[in-house]
């Protein structure tokens, strides 16, 4: 159980279980926003919140760059409600641009955006984080798509967010959605992953004993006023006290609302297996050396990856792994409601995002165009 609210620092105090009950889901995403003449980036983010009706309710935010936003749901017990909520800030967002000339889409990294057009946004979050980064903050925008997970108990978030750090590389390989940089084929299926990797307190954390040790690992960061707050790290999978949830941040933003709701049943059923049958003790499992080669593996080679397996100490196809784990999360799904979007995570490994993008690239002949397709796509389902 949690320990007592007056042992621990106020930022960290464990929310009582939603009234939607355990594993809860909510769904945040980076999306771009483009001049529609040029399909460059619009760094125009002040121009555009005001207008929006829910940027009271911070349904969309601001990001470190002007030409980014984020959207964000609120809390559900079902994926389907998640992506029906999704789908309609979608639209509100779309409604909103199209009188601008302005256009929204949803990629790891913009196709041909370069640093030097980049704007930093007024906020004072995104000063600090310029102030602290200085120029590394003003490289190409990358975009990410983060699911949170309720988990009623600190202790059992953190044995969870220690469990999933072993799935970081299959996630990732499953979302990759960026492989175009500055104009360029990167040969990457994430080039958004060794970009966001330039900041600090990223990538997979450490295993933690206990939720204790979490916090008082990241308070002595606060303390010494080295970061604000918690939020600042961004690592890849992390509790959120705040909300009471495991968030996964790994993933490139997806373009489509099916793509986006396969990723968030995966992540979703993973955290109800890891906190059902998970061992709830201190597992480094996976020595820290092979977390981060399968994690560049993954970036590299998407869902043709084969990633090292550990306890066989050989290569394994993602796509096998991929295969197993849907195996133990289905009856997961089944109770979480989630079966069919889990299932369609199946689709989106025979082709991910990066690989549509490829496909557009040469079809179309101009990146120019695949923005364009990016932009119409996503409404799509909506």
């Amino acid at each position: 159980m949690a320990e007592s609210p007056g042992t621990l620092p106020a930022w960290a105090t464990w929310p009582e279980p939603h009234e939607q009950g355990a594993y809860t889901v909510g769904i945040e995403e980076e999306v771009m926003l483009l001049d529609q003449l040029t399909w460059a980036l619009a760094h125009r983010i002040d121009s555009v919140l005001p207008r929006l009706p829910h940027s009271r309710d911070n349904s969309f935010t601001a990001e470190t760059h002007g030409s980014a936003l984020e959207i964000q749901t609120g809390v559900h017990g079902r994926i389907d409600a998640a992506i029906e909520e999704l789908g309609a800030l979608r639209r509100e967002l779309e409604e909103t641009l199209r009188p601008l000339s302005m256009r929204a889409a949803s990629a790891g990294i913009h196709p041909f955006a370069v640093w030097q057009e980049i704007v930093v946004t007024a906020g004072e979050r995104y000063q600090f984080v310029y102030g602290s980064m200085r120029e590394l903050a003003r490289r190409e925008p990358t975009f990410g798509l983060h699911v949170h997970v309720g988990v009623p108990d600190p202790e059992q978030a953190i044995h969870a967010a220690n469990r999933l750090r072993s799935e970081i590389p299959l996630l990732l390989a499953l979302s990759v959605n960026s492989p175009f940089w500055q104009g360029r084929d990167t040969g990457l299926g994430s080039a958004r992953t060794p970009l966001f990797q330039a900041f600090p307190r990223v990538g997979v954390p450490r295993a933690f004993h206990t939720y204790a040790e979490y916090v008082e690992s990241v308070d002595v960061l606060i303390r010494s006023d080295a970061v604000p707050e918690p939020t600042f790290l961004w690592w890849d999978v992390r509790p959120q006290p705040r909300f009471g949830t495991v968030e996964v941040r790994i993933m490139d933003a997806q373009t489509t609302l099916a793509d986006t709701a396969a990723l968030a049943a995966l992540v979703q059923s993973i955290v109800r297996l890891e906190v059902e049958e998970g061992a709830h003790t201190y597992d480094c499992g996976i020595p820290p050396e092979v977390l981060d080669e399968n994690r560049f593996l993954a970036a590299r080679d998407g869902m043709e990856a084969e990633l090292i397996d550990h306890d066989r100490s050989e290569r394994v196809p993602a796509r096998e792994l991929l295969d197993d784990l849907l195996v133990l999360c289905r009856p997961h799904a089944e109770a979480l409601g989630c079966g069919p979007e889990l299932e369609s995570a199946r689709r989106l490994a025979d082709r991910t995002g990066a690989r549509r993008q490829l496909e557009l690239s040469r079809s179309l002949g101009s990146l120019n165009r695949v923005v364009a397709v990016l932009a119409d796509d996503f409404l799509a389902g909506a």
